[in-house]
């Protein structure tokens, strides 16, 4: 390092100094501004903990025990409503495939029309993509609790919540996924007199097709868990169930619930898989 030093100019050094200062050490100045913002860091950190009630942990802790041993206590499993909790876990997978589907359907053209490859209107993409905003940048929660006040509660709700959610966020990744595309086999199809509309569905359909396929079993496996979460706000499902039992304090239905829903989950990820693999194929190895 000495030698290294010493092989350097006057100008080599003052350059370093300025680019890696804390190499050659800061001044005192400096060294204090530090020093003063790390005490301020810690003190407000300090400050911080005052805001919160710390005592409310350690005193529910054996609330949550208690909580614990009664959902593990299964001893009244005969007497519970096995038909009607497995009737709501089938009415949330059947409300997250059918809103996801709608969302496909709606998805795709509008995933077209925001793809800057296909429309070269600047001023029509604009609002295109900022409509795509506008539905995924509200949670399917918020839009649930707009969608069960206007037709009320169960789960057409919920349905309709997922549908224009995933609208908003399929739409995009459409969208980016068309524009993604190769320009060369576009431009094979229309040049052996294939119109708009041929190329868009022998060119660039097929290109898309895979991302759509795996996007749209992504959002069905996705969905599964977030409509039992819009059902604790009334849109109908194993959620609604499960707030149900929550409130009246049937911890031990509670978490037989829990175990449903894990189970439908994992069971629709490995359906899910196999259906990407059925039409997508695997991926071709590096050679």
């Amino acid at each position: 390092m000495t030698a290294h030093m010493a092989s350097l100019t006057a100008e080599d050094i003052a350059e370093q100094r300025l680019r890696t200062p804390w190499a050659f050490g800061a001044s005192g100045r400096t060294r204090a501004l530090r020093w003063a913002v790390g005490l301020l860091a810690v003190f407000y950190l300090l400050y911080l903990q005052w805001l919160f009630d710390f005592d409310k942990l350690f005193t529910g802790l054996s609330r949550l025990f208690v909580i614990v041993r009664l959902m593990v206590d299964w001893s009244g499993f005969a007497d519970w409503d096995h038909p009607a909790l497995l009737r709501a876990m089938l009415e949330t997978v059947a409300m997250a495939y059918i809103g996801t589907m709608l969302a496909l359907v709606v998805s795709v053209p509008l995933g077209f029309m925001g793809a800057r490859n296909i429309i070269p209107a600047r001023i029509f993409r604009f609002f295109a993509r900022r409509l795509f905003d506008g539905m995924r940048g509200l949670d399917q929660l918020i839009w649930a609790l707009v969608f069960v006040r206007a037709v009320g509660l169960g789960p057409i709700a919920g349905i309709l919540a997922i549908c224009v959610a995933d609208t908003g966020v399929l739409s995009k990744l459409f969208a980016e996924a068309i524009e993604n595309t190769d320009r060369k086999q576009i431009e094979g199809v229309t040049s052996t007199g294939g119109s708009f509309l041929g190329a868009l569905r022998f060119a660039v359909l097929p290109q898309v097709l895979p991302v759509m396929i795996g996007q749209t079993l992504y959002q069905i496996e996705s969905n599964s868990r977030e409509a039992t979460i819009l059902g604790l706000v009334g849109a109908g499902g194993i959620g609604l169930r499960l707030s149900e039992r929550i409130q009246i304090n049937a911890w031990d239905q509670v978490a037989y619930v829990i175990v449903l829903v894990l189970i439908a989950v994992a069971l629709i990820d490995n359906l899910s898989r196999m259906l990407r693999l059925r039409l997508i194929g695997t991926p071709a190895r590096a050679a």
